[in-house]
């Protein structure tokens, strides 16, 4: 498994990967994730989930974005903002392996925590984040649970 930059030789395939029909109203479709990452260009970080030469999932984090800065503005998080795994390739490793490469990108860059929201749920991905060691905050974020792990 390998992560891959968003290129003109691969977008159009990125642009076509779906989750299942039962898991749309839990993440916003890549081509709305390349959306935001264009516009919040200095804090996204989009990228490729591959297996040898298959394309298997897209990934977004977002790095040292201020969550709240009118309460207080020292409050700078980075976290896992968009996980979308082909229907067929879920249930394989590519989620755990994605999520473990947004930890290890932020703590190369000297961050201590990693931030997720999930849809709370039936179905949603709680049992999934819970597994890889994120807990909830407490908070929420447009209605969405917001976890943390340490790093």
């Amino acid at each position: 498994m390998r992560l891959e930059l968003i290129t003109p030789k691969n977008y159009e395939a990125a642009l076509a990967l779906s989750v299942r029909p039962d898991q749309e109203d839990l993440v916003s479709p890549v081509v709305k994730s390349l959306a935001e990452a264009y516009v919040f260009a200095d804090h996204a970080w989009p990228r490729l989930i591959y297996d040898g030469d298959r394309l298997v999932g897209f990934l977004m984090a977002f790095l040292d974005i201020p969550w709240a800065p009118e309460r207080d503005p020292d409050d700078r998080r980075s976290g896992l903002w968009r996980l979308n795994i082909a229907a067929d390739a879920q249930g394989k490793g590519y989620g755990r392996f994605a999520v473990q490469a947004v930890c290890t990108e932020i703590g190369a860059r000297g961050g201590t925590r990693a931030y997720v929201t999930w849809e709370p749920r039936a179905g949603g991905p709680e049992e999934f984040y819970l597994k890889l060691g994120f807990r909830p905050t407490g908070e929420q974020s447009g209605g969405q649970t917001v976890g943390v792990r340490d790093l």
